[in-house]
């Protein structure tokens, strides 16, 4: 089971190098890690699993944040209408976007940063991305809003990007333009 022991933090190489692709069909191992990446989101969330190992919630974990240089991604939420999105992909693309932008009023969090970084961060409003998922099966997936922003979080992990690099340095909080908050 993995654990907070498991992710890497801030400063550590594997967080800004882009990641390789998975060859695929993936190996039985990548398979396995995978597995294991969305259990321990799983478990993030469960209030008693949480306590026992001492795990920070979380709705995405990406391989690099493992230490590991794959194209690997694994997310587990509800967005705001209750809509459950559970998956573990390997390779995922952003391949269209809106021109709209949004982002989080709270800002965005990361396992691997353990400081409040406060700022908006700008994102795109909706994304289509297209990956394989833990089955093997190729993917497309239509996303908008919260679930758009979670995938982006985390496919930036594997493009070498933090969530901070895209805070405006001069004023955190400026709105970006043509951009919607999301509560």
């Amino acid at each position: 089971m993995l654990t907070m022991d498991d992710i890497v933090r801030e400063g550590h190489p594997s967080l800004r190098q882009v990641a390789d692709e998975v060859t695929l069909p993936p190996t039985k191992e990548e398979v396995s890690l995978l597995k294991e990446m969305l259990e321990f989101i799983q478990n993030s969330q469960d209030e008693i699993i949480c306590a026992k190992y001492n795990l920070r919630p979380g709705v995405g974990l990406a391989a690099p944040q493992l230490g590991i240089n794959k194209r690997m991604i694994a997310v587990h939420f509800e967005d705001g209408d209750g809509k459950l999105y559970s998956y573990g992909l390997f390779n995922p693309k952003i391949v269209s976007h809106s021109v709209e932008k949004a982002f989080l009023s709270v800002g965005e969090g990361c396992l691997s940063v353990d400081r409040n970084v406060e700022g908006f961060v700008p994102r795109y409003a909706r994304i289509t991305i297209k990956a394989t998922d833990i089955d093997g099966n190729e993917i497309k997936i239509r996303l908008k809003d919260y679930a758009a922003i979670v995938f982006q979080h985390e496919i930036d992990h594997l493009n070498g990007v933090m969530f901070y690099d895209h805070i405006n340095k001069e004023n955190p909080f400026t709105i970006p333009e043509n951009a919607k908050s999301i509560e």
